[in-house]
């Protein structure tokens, strides 16, 4: 693709990664085969390569961001499908960010959006005030029905509402900063992002996860000062926000590294994963550059790690059969594919892939909330690909998918899984099993 930035707009070193991205797409429109938002409205505009044609004019320009470029920036999930089809290796990820800070620089929401996204902004990535916000959401719950089913502020109340679960689990201890040994001789030592979101929704995977690491000689560590990934509001357009929030886990793993040293950064959310991942892309003009790359190195999925250690089972097989959903976040933002199901696989587990694995469930961060009938429509459409392949249950690997896709079928994070089979405790809301099966 031809661009036309001048000379001046190209020292902005964000500019001169926008050119080189744009310059790399061909316009052959392959991305628009899997996209979800072009799928369910058949609009150029909500496709890849037509919001790549809208924040090129933008860019170039020089001028606002305009209420329609806004519209359908908005309406992307961010789920990366087209990354993983392009032939030609456009970096959609990293224009679509930069294209999302220049919006919120430039653009002047109404008065409600921003009311609703400082919200999420302020609460979403800290525990304490999440937990409060979905206990008061639970005592306001017999007033959703009262909503009118127009408009976009009441569809976005409602959605709120559908999501918050109808309990708060228990904070659970293992995520305050701490070391948790490893048993028996230590093979290897990691630091565990515990999150923001996934540990007040369900604290029982980052229990899985050290559960299981520990019995594998793993000692892992909840590092003092690491807090929320900056996912949300790195994807919100807010760059200032992101960076500190970035900032302060690159420091607080840092000091770990320069302590008893690290051998990964182990994330249990593949959205969290994806953002790490990208810690040194996002660094790399800021003083800290070499520690932010050092992070992005050591990042891996829990998949990966486990995959790594040589996971082995030591149940018999439970006889049940998982629809594994693959998040977009792990398969297109992380490249990640076979490593979930081959670990889940080999804990005995008979493993469904549905069809359309690759389009997205909804969730994609703050977008089911944000955007309520495209999610809404994905989460239906996802689902009906799930149950057409008659699972007992469903595993997934990030916690806005499991949010997402609750309430029909049992939804369970595959590290879950993966403990139990491996001497953890059986996860809560499986499927009844005959007592033979049951008791293994």
């Amino acid at each position: 693709m031809q661009t036309s930035f001048t000379a001046e707009q190209l020292r902005d070193p964000e500019i001169a990664v926008a050119n080189t991205i744009l310059r790399t797409c061909v316009h052959c429109g392959m991305c628009t085969a899997t996209c979800p938002t072009f799928l369910l409205r058949g609009d150029e505009l909500d496709s890849p390569r037509g919001r790549i044609y809208l924040i090129k004019d933008m860019l170039e320009s020089g001028r606002p961001a305009t209420k329609e470029v806004v519209k359908h920036v908005d309406r992307c999930l961010s789920c990366l499908s087209c990354m993983t089809t392009c032939p030609s290796g456009v970096n959609y990820m990293h224009l679509i960010d930069h294209a999302r800070t220049y919006i919120e620089e430039t653009y002047t929401r109404p008065w409600h959006e921003r009311a609703l996204r400082t919200a999420l902004r302020l609460i979403l990535p800290v525990p304490a005030r999440m937990r409060l916000a979905l206990k008061l959401t639970a005592l306001a719950r017999p007033l959703a029905g009262l909503l009118p089913r127009k408009g976009m502020f009441f569809l976005r109340m409602r959605a709120m509402f559908e999501l918050a679960p109808r309990s708060v689990p228990q904070a659970s201890s293992v995520e305050r900063p701490q070391v948790h040994p490893a048993i028996g001789t230590r093979r290897a030592r990691v630091a565990l992002l515990a999150g923001c979101a996934q540990q007040v929704l369900s604290p029982s995977i980052n229990e899985a996860t050290i559960r299981l690491l520990t019995r594998m000689g793993v000692e892992v560590v909840v590092a003092k000062d690491a807090g929320c990934c900056g996912a949300l509001v790195h994807h919100m357009g807010l760059h200032d926000p992101a960076m500190e929030a970035v900032r302060a886990n690159i420091r607080a793993w840092t000091r770990e590294i320069a302590g008893d040293g690290l051998d990964a950064v182990v994330i249990n959310a593949s959205g969290c994963g994806t953002t790490v991942k990208d810690y040194g892309f996002m660094f790399r003009n800021e003083p800290d550059a070499a520690d932010a790359a050092k992070i992005s190195e050591l990042a891996c999925d829990i998949s990966e790690y486990l995959t790594r250690l040589g996971y082995v089972p030591t149940r018999p097989a439970s006889g049940l059969t998982v629809a594994y959903h693959a998040a977009c976040s792990l398969q297109h933002g992380q490249k990640i594919t076979n490593e979930p199901k081959a670990l889940l696989a080999r804990a005995g587990f008979q493993v469904a892939v549905p069809n359309e694995a690759h389009i997205c469930c909804g969730s994609a961060g703050t977008y089911n909330i944000m955007q309520p009938e495209f999610a809404g429509a994905l989460r239906e459409r996802k689902l009906a690909n799930l149950e057409a392949v008659q699972p007992d249950l469903i595993a997934a690997g990030n916690i806005g998918c499991i949010t997402q896709l609750s309430g029909r079928k049992p939804v369970v994070h595959t590290v879950e899984l993966l403990d139990w089979m491996a001497g953890g405790p059986e996860p809560a809301g499986l499927p009844a099993r005959s007592t033979a099966s049951a008791s293994v």
